[in-house]
């Protein structure tokens, strides 16, 4: 399994560049770094960057983020993943383009 981050390309140019983030400003506001399922992670770029086309979607390995990944209620209840300390970029799986499409976002083959 694995878990989900949306950034636009500014936020992933400057989170390579760094070799970590504290994430986008909604995850500093929030004190942790949003995270995503794959049943979850189209609705979050549909009610987060629905006008956003220069988006990049990185896959991160649960089970490699330790205690500092907590489960918790979200939307209608639904648990999130909530990242409590920095994304290092060890922590990334994969990265690719999450483009905007006449439809919504095109999201990887087999993702969704």
């Amino acid at each position: 399994m694995l878990i989900y981050k949306i950034f636009r390309r500014s936020e992933w140019d400057a989170f390579r560049g760094a070799g970590e983030t504290d994430g986008a400003p909604v995850d500093l506001a929030d004190g942790y770094i949003h995270l995503s399922t794959a049943a979850q992670v189209a609705e979050t770029a549909a009610r987060h960057f629905a006008e956003e086309s220069d988006l990049v979607i990185v896959a991160v390995a649960p089970d490699q983020l330790g205690s500092a990944l907590r489960w918790e209620p979200s939307r209608g209840g639904a648990l999130f993943p909530h990242l409590y300390r920095r994304l290092h970029l060890a922590d990334v799986v994969w990265d690719k383009s999450l483009p905007l499409g006449a439809t919504g976002h095109i999201f990887p083959e087999g993702l969704l």
